[in-house]
Protein backbone atom coordinates (compact mmCIF):
# COMPACT_ATOMS: atom_id res chain seq x y z
CA UNK A 1 0.00 0.00 0.00
CA UNK A 2 1.13 3.45 -0.78
CA UNK A 3 1.05 5.57 2.37
CA UNK A 4 0.51 8.58 1.24
CA UNK A 5 -1.78 11.13 3.29
CA UNK A 6 -1.94 14.23 0.53
CA UNK A 7 -2.67 11.59 -2.22
CA UNK A 8 -3.80 13.12 -5.50
CA UNK A 9 -7.50 12.75 -6.49
CA UNK A 10 -7.96 10.64 -9.33
CA UNK A 11 -11.36 11.20 -10.87
CA UNK A 12 -11.71 7.74 -12.05
CA UNK A 13 -11.84 6.55 -8.50
CA UNK A 14 -15.16 8.07 -8.02
CA UNK A 15 -18.37 5.85 -7.81
CA UNK A 16 -21.09 7.91 -9.01
CA UNK A 17 -24.08 7.65 -6.96
CA UNK A 18 -27.40 9.56 -6.37
CA UNK A 19 -30.12 9.61 -3.34
CA UNK A 20 -33.11 6.93 -3.54
CA UNK A 21 -34.90 7.13 -0.59
CA UNK A 22 -34.53 7.04 3.40
CA UNK A 23 -36.20 4.33 5.37
CA UNK A 24 -37.34 4.69 8.98
CA UNK A 25 -38.23 0.95 8.75
CA UNK A 26 -37.78 -2.30 6.28
CA UNK A 27 -41.25 -1.65 4.88
CA UNK A 28 -39.94 1.49 2.98
CA UNK A 29 -36.91 -0.16 1.78
CA UNK A 30 -36.56 -0.42 -2.17
CA UNK A 31 -37.29 -3.57 -4.18
CA UNK A 32 -33.85 -5.85 -3.55
CA UNK A 33 -33.32 -5.47 -7.04
CA UNK A 34 -29.56 -5.53 -7.04
CA UNK A 35 -26.31 -5.87 -4.97
CA UNK A 36 -26.12 -3.46 -1.76
CA UNK A 37 -22.70 -2.37 0.44
CA UNK A 38 -23.66 -0.65 3.61
CA UNK A 39 -21.73 1.70 5.45
CA UNK A 40 -21.62 1.63 9.44
CA UNK A 41 -19.70 3.60 11.79
CA UNK A 42 -20.07 5.41 15.15
CA UNK A 43 -21.13 8.97 15.04
CA UNK A 44 -17.92 10.73 15.20
CA UNK A 45 -15.88 8.54 12.74
CA UNK A 46 -16.19 10.26 9.23
CA UNK A 47 -18.99 8.13 7.48
CA UNK A 48 -20.79 10.46 5.45
CA UNK A 49 -17.41 11.85 4.73
CA UNK A 50 -16.11 8.67 3.75
CA UNK A 51 -19.33 8.54 1.15
CA UNK A 52 -19.10 12.12 -0.10
CA UNK A 53 -15.08 11.38 -0.80
CA UNK A 54 -15.81 8.26 -2.51
CA UNK A 55 -18.55 9.68 -4.70
CA UNK A 56 -16.96 13.11 -5.45
CA UNK A 57 -20.14 14.66 -4.12
CA UNK A 58 -19.73 16.42 -1.12
CA UNK A 59 -23.61 17.11 -0.98
CA UNK A 60 -24.60 12.89 -1.03
CA UNK A 61 -24.48 12.11 2.63
CA UNK A 62 -25.42 14.85 5.44
CA UNK A 63 -22.10 15.81 7.29
CA UNK A 64 -21.92 18.26 10.29
CA UNK A 65 -19.72 19.19 13.10
CA UNK A 66 -22.31 17.39 15.78
CA UNK A 67 -22.34 13.55 14.99
CA UNK A 68 -25.14 11.23 15.51
CA UNK A 69 -26.94 13.04 12.18
CA UNK A 70 -27.70 10.08 10.14
CA UNK A 71 -30.81 8.74 11.52
CA UNK A 72 -32.65 6.82 9.20
CA UNK A 73 -31.27 4.09 6.59
CA UNK A 74 -30.44 5.78 3.55
CA UNK A 75 -30.07 3.89 -0.23
CA UNK A 76 -27.81 5.52 -3.29
CA UNK A 77 -28.24 3.74 -6.88
CA UNK A 78 -25.30 3.62 -9.05
CA UNK A 79 -24.79 2.85 -12.37
CA UNK A 80 -22.54 0.10 -11.67
CA UNK A 81 -25.59 -2.70 -10.60
CA UNK A 82 -25.42 -2.13 -6.67
CA UNK A 83 -26.30 0.35 -4.52
CA UNK A 84 -24.51 2.25 -1.71
CA UNK A 85 -26.73 2.16 2.08
CA UNK A 86 -25.83 4.68 4.94
CA UNK A 87 -26.39 3.27 8.45
CA UNK A 88 -27.27 5.20 11.01
CA UNK A 89 -24.37 6.58 13.34
CA UNK A 90 -24.06 4.71 16.25
CA UNK A 91 -22.34 5.59 19.51
CA UNK A 92 -23.42 9.03 19.78
CA UNK A 93 -23.54 9.67 23.36
CA UNK A 94 -25.62 12.78 23.62
CA UNK A 95 -28.46 10.80 21.82
CA UNK A 96 -31.54 9.64 23.97
CA UNK A 97 -32.10 6.37 24.96
CA UNK A 98 -35.08 5.90 22.55
CA UNK A 99 -33.44 7.66 19.98
CA UNK A 100 -30.20 4.67 20.18
CA UNK A 101 -32.79 2.20 20.48
CA UNK A 102 -34.03 2.90 16.95
CA UNK A 103 -30.79 3.05 15.41
CA UNK A 104 -30.16 0.12 17.17
CA UNK A 105 -33.48 -1.23 15.62
CA UNK A 106 -33.12 0.15 12.46
CA UNK A 107 -29.18 -1.46 12.03
CA UNK A 108 -30.26 -5.39 13.39
CA UNK A 109 -33.17 -5.29 11.10
CA UNK A 110 -31.03 -3.97 7.60
CA UNK A 111 -28.00 -6.24 8.72
CA UNK A 112 -30.50 -9.46 9.55
CA UNK A 113 -32.99 -9.13 6.94
CA UNK A 114 -31.41 -7.76 3.80
CA UNK A 115 -30.59 -10.73 1.61
CA UNK A 116 -29.41 -8.08 -1.40
CA UNK A 117 -26.66 -7.19 1.06
CA UNK A 118 -23.21 -9.12 -0.12
CA UNK A 119 -20.25 -6.55 1.93
CA UNK A 120 -20.02 -3.87 4.95
CA UNK A 121 -17.79 -1.27 5.18
CA UNK A 122 -16.92 -0.27 8.95
CA UNK A 123 -15.49 3.08 9.27
CA UNK A 124 -13.45 3.77 11.95
CA UNK A 125 -11.35 6.56 13.74
CA UNK A 126 -8.07 5.38 13.26
CA UNK A 127 -7.14 7.38 16.42
CA UNK A 128 -9.53 5.35 18.41
CA UNK A 129 -9.95 1.92 16.89
CA UNK A 130 -11.97 -1.04 17.94
CA UNK A 131 -14.28 0.76 20.31
CA UNK A 132 -16.98 -1.66 21.85
CA UNK A 133 -19.63 -0.67 19.23
CA UNK A 134 -16.75 -1.55 16.54
CA UNK A 135 -15.64 -5.09 18.14
CA UNK A 136 -20.31 -5.30 18.04
CA UNK A 137 -19.76 -5.19 14.64
CA UNK A 138 -17.37 -7.20 14.10
CA UNK A 139 -18.26 -9.94 15.95
CA UNK A 140 -21.61 -9.74 14.08
CA UNK A 141 -19.86 -10.31 10.81
CA UNK A 142 -17.66 -13.30 12.16
CA UNK A 143 -20.59 -14.98 13.56
CA UNK A 144 -23.08 -14.42 10.63
CA UNK A 145 -19.98 -15.06 7.96
CA UNK A 146 -20.00 -11.91 6.09
CA UNK A 147 -17.42 -10.20 4.47
CA UNK A 148 -16.54 -6.62 6.16
CA UNK A 149 -14.08 -4.44 5.17
CA UNK A 150 -12.59 -1.58 7.89
CA UNK A 151 -11.45 1.34 6.80
CA UNK A 152 -9.28 3.15 9.29
CA UNK A 153 -10.68 6.95 8.80
CA UNK A 154 -8.52 10.31 9.50
CA UNK A 155 -5.15 8.64 8.83
CA UNK A 156 -4.01 12.36 7.54
CA UNK A 157 -4.45 13.21 11.58
CA UNK A 158 -1.22 10.77 12.60
CA UNK A 159 1.66 11.15 11.27
CA UNK A 160 3.30 7.78 8.71
CA UNK A 161 4.66 6.01 11.73
CA UNK A 162 1.59 6.35 13.76
CA UNK A 163 -0.16 5.09 10.60
CA UNK A 164 1.39 2.36 9.99
CA UNK A 165 1.68 0.87 13.44
CA UNK A 166 -2.14 1.00 13.71
CA UNK A 167 -2.85 -0.32 10.67
CA UNK A 168 -0.55 -3.52 11.88
CA UNK A 169 -2.20 -3.35 15.36
CA UNK A 170 -5.89 -3.83 13.43
CA UNK A 171 -4.25 -6.63 10.58
CA UNK A 172 -3.35 -8.67 14.08
CA UNK A 173 -6.61 -7.91 15.32
CA UNK A 174 -8.24 -9.60 12.36
CA UNK A 175 -5.64 -12.30 11.52
CA UNK A 176 -6.99 -15.73 10.53
CA UNK A 177 -10.02 -14.94 9.02
CA UNK A 178 -10.53 -14.11 5.12
CA UNK A 179 -13.84 -12.65 5.21
CA UNK A 180 -12.14 -9.73 7.51
CA UNK A 181 -9.52 -6.72 5.78
CA UNK A 182 -8.66 -3.40 7.05
CA UNK A 183 -6.92 -0.26 5.33
CA UNK A 184 -5.73 3.09 5.87
CA UNK A 185 -8.44 5.82 4.62
CA UNK A 186 -8.66 9.52 5.07
CA UNK A 187 -11.63 11.20 3.61
CA UNK A 188 -9.60 14.69 3.80
CA UNK A 189 -7.24 13.49 1.41
CA UNK A 190 -8.48 10.44 -0.47
CA UNK A 191 -6.01 8.26 0.60
CA UNK A 192 -6.99 4.80 0.43
CA UNK A 193 -9.96 5.25 -1.91
CA UNK A 194 -8.06 2.98 -4.99
CA UNK A 195 -8.15 0.71 -2.40
CA UNK A 196 -11.71 0.80 -1.45
CA UNK A 197 -13.39 1.33 -4.53
CA UNK A 198 -12.42 -1.81 -6.04
CA UNK A 199 -13.56 -3.58 -3.26
CA UNK A 200 -16.77 -2.20 -3.30
CA UNK A 201 -16.68 -2.83 -7.10
CA UNK A 202 -15.67 -6.50 -6.41
CA UNK A 203 -18.98 -7.07 -3.77
CA UNK A 204 -20.88 -5.34 -6.99
CA UNK A 205 -19.66 -7.97 -8.86
CA UNK A 206 -19.88 -11.19 -6.53
CA UNK A 207 -21.73 -14.28 -7.54
CA UNK A 208 -25.19 -14.48 -4.84
CA UNK A 209 -23.77 -15.39 -1.63
CA UNK A 210 -26.96 -16.91 -0.82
Amino acid sequence: MVDNSKAPENQSLRIEAEFLVSAANPKQYPPESCTEVAFAGRSNAGKSSVLNRLTGNKQLARTSKTPGRTQLINFFDTPLNGRLVDLPGYGYAKASQKQKAIWRVNNESYLSQRESLTGLILVMDVRHPFQPFDVQMLEWAIESDFPLHILLNKSDKLKQGARQKTLHQAQQHIAGNALLAVQLFSAKSGLGLDEVRERILGWFNAPDRQ
